[in-house]
């Protein structure tokens, strides 16, 4: 296939595409991409697709969508014809890598070629060679990971020929400011870089310190895995408060979007510290290794989200603890961010009647739901608790090896194996289990099925205990809740009333069971007052506060609907926010948590 794609009209988020297709003489059925590794759910933005035009031997052909899948169009070949052209128009305003946002804005855009190609049905998308080109606006420069057959004068760019594959798995981000930081020494294999693109030049500032940790990333993977699966590796960073914000996994990239100034806020940087060496992970861990129902054959066979919390999970555990080790984060905001999510965990309701796995599965369903009533409905769980259950798993390997073996090991059995160019290895359940066992016999089998197939209440804390730390709740303000707030303009009351309040007052969720529920106040409703006093993030800590001292219940004046009605909250244990504290009952162990996070490589 031959593929060209003119990005000239990116800022008003309109991409133009010409396929040429080599075909035989009669019926051909293509289709559009519609399930999206990384994203585990049928999202090929199909409603994007504008334009449509087929056209072959000089004649426009007819075709038409089939009836039940509105991915697929069918046309009828004419004879003597051997190459179809497709001209398409994608349309960008959201749909870009899962984001819910635009890919493009006037100086920067993300090109995801999911969004782009229409592909033969049936035959597998490692059968299929395409030789791709684009056209930037003019003066932009670009980052990807598909190797480059030629730039022209033109702002165009020829890439040498790859399978669909991994066209689809090595996005393309451009703009016209654009910055690349090479984070492996010249002639160093395989080579590591950073291709920033920014609203600003302002935005790209990266400091010589995230310099120096990103270097370290790159060791630290180096020395837990002990193999990388990819000729080279490109972090693709965009920097927009306009653009879809994301973090998309890839063999050999990874296509990160985040706020224009999070290498200079200090609040922003530590909130998403954590995105690119999780998404970096990933190509070891959801790439390389990757659940059997997960590994399919091209982009319109249906993906089973059983494993997720491996997938996800472990890679949620691993991506914060690389972060740690390379400095990105300090061991205390590691601390703070495991205490936020074993709190967010302790206070689900919806773990009572929705085991883990389910959330898994249900990946399609749940993915782009909004923040009401999460706590009983449940969201991507297999993230977060799959964090807590990969604590676990590690701190008892080291407890039952007496600290001579931990996941560190399983990881390099797991995700090791040859160097060498990207391939894809299936897994499944029981061979999770069985290299577990490897590293330490155990019953792993009842301890994951547990975990992860059970439904009680109570976060999974023993990886925390373990760990020698306790979860625990003061009035002291959680480093990560704090700056969260401060970045949505929101209250979170999560772990007291039981609500997070944006700025404007609505309820954005409300913990079902929690004292706010009880009285009868539900996301979607509006504060108005405070103890009758018009509501402020002050006057709602204040009371809070004073709710120790006192048995009068906390009054809030809500709005329903355009009907008021005060709400009195029977409430008496004053401002709790999570964090995590040393026990002193942790025994020889100690500080298990504290080597967790402690870097592989020794510094220079």
């Amino acid at each position: 296939m031959q593929l060209f794609v003119d990005l000239s009209d990116a800022p008003r988020n309109l991409y133009h595409s010409r396929l040429t297709i080599p075909v035989q003489p009669g019926p051909l059925t293509l289709v559009y991409p519609k399930w999206i590794p990384g994203n585990h759910r049928p999202s090929g933005p199909i409603a994007n697709v504008t334009g449509l035009k087929m056209e072959a031997g000089g004649q426009t052909l007819p075709w038409e969508r089939d009836p039940v899948d509105m991915y697929a169009f069918h046309i009828d070949v004419p004879a003597g014809v051997g190459e179809l052209h497709i001209s398409m128009d994608t349309i960008t305003e959201n749909g870009s890598a899962g984001a819910s946002g635009p890919a493009a804005t006037t100086h920067v855009l993300d090109l995801n070629w999911n969004q782009v190609v229409l592909y033969p049905q049936g035959v597998s998308s490692d059968a299929v060679e395409v030789r791709a080109a684009v056209s930037l606006p003019a003066g932009w420069k670009f980052g990807t990971a598909l190797p480059v057959e030629s730039v022209g004068q033109s702002d165009t760019a020829v890439f040498k020929p790859v399978s669909l594959t991994m066209l689809i798995d090595s996005p393309l981000i451009a703009g016209d400011h654009y910055r690349k930081i090479e984070l492996t020494k010249p002639g160093e294999t395989p080579a590591h870089v950073i291709d920033m693109v920014s609203e600003s030049e302002a935005g790209l500032a990266m400091t010589p310190a995230d310099e120096s940790a990103y270097r370290k990333l790159v060791a630290e993977s180096g020395a837990l895995f002990r193999a990388r699966h990819y000729l080279d590796y490109h972090f693709l960073l965009t920097l927009s408060d306009e653009a879809g914000h994301h973090g998309l996994e890839h063999h050999q990239s990874s296509d990160n979007s985040e706020e224009e100034r999070t290498l200079i806020d200090p609040d922003i940087h530590m909130l998403e510290a954590d995105l690119l060496p999780h998404e970096f992970t990933h190509s070891w861990n959801g790439k390389y290794r990757r659940p059997a129902g997960l590994a399919t054959a091209n982009y319109q066979d249906p993906m089973v989200g059983d494993l997720l919390w491996v997938y996800e999970g472990l890679t949620e555990y691993l991506g914060r603890v690389l972060a740690a080790r390379s400095g990105l984060w300090s061991p205390e905001q590691y601390r703070e961010a495991l205490a936020a999510t074993a709190a967010e965990l302790d206070h689900r309701p919806g773990r009572t009647w929705r085991p883990l796995e389910d959330t898994a599965r249900s990946v399609q369903i749940l993915r782009m739901q909004g923040a009401e009533w999460q706590s009983w409905r449940r969201g991507l769980d297999y993230y977060p608790e799959g964090e807590l259950i990969w604590l676990e798993v590690d701190t008892t390997i080291r407890q039952q090896t007496n600290g001579q073996k931990s996941l560190n090991d399983f990881c390099r059995l797991f995700h090791g194996g040859e160097s060498g160019p990207p391939k894809v290895v299936p897994y499944t359940f029981d061979d999770v289990v069985r290299t577990l066992n490897q590293v330490t016999p155990y019953d792993w089998d009842a301890l994951l099925k547990n975990r992860v197939n059970a439904v009680k209440a109570g976060a999974p804390l023993g990886g925390i205990e373990r760990g020698g730390w306790r979860l625990v709740y003061n009035d002291k303000p959680n480093t990560f809740i704090h700056a969260g707030e401060g970045q949505s303009q929101s209250v979170d009351a999560s772990y007291s009333l039981g609500f997070v309040v944006k700025k404007d007052g609505e309820f954005e969720d409300v913990i079902y069971g929690s004292p706010a529920y009880l009285a009868g106040i539900g996301p979607g409703m509006k504060l108005v007052a405070v103890d009758g006093r018009a509501w402020s993030n002050d006057l709602l800590q204040d009371a809070l506060r004073a709710s120790k001292d006192s048995k009068q219940p906390i009054d809030l004046l809500v709005e329903n609907a355009k009907f008021f009605k005060i709400y009195p909250i029977s409430y008496h244990d004053g401002i709790r926010n999570p964090h995590l504290e040393r026990t002193e009952a942790s025994g020889p162990a100690g500080d298990v948590l504290g080597e967790i996070l402690k870097p592989l490589r020794r510094a220079p």
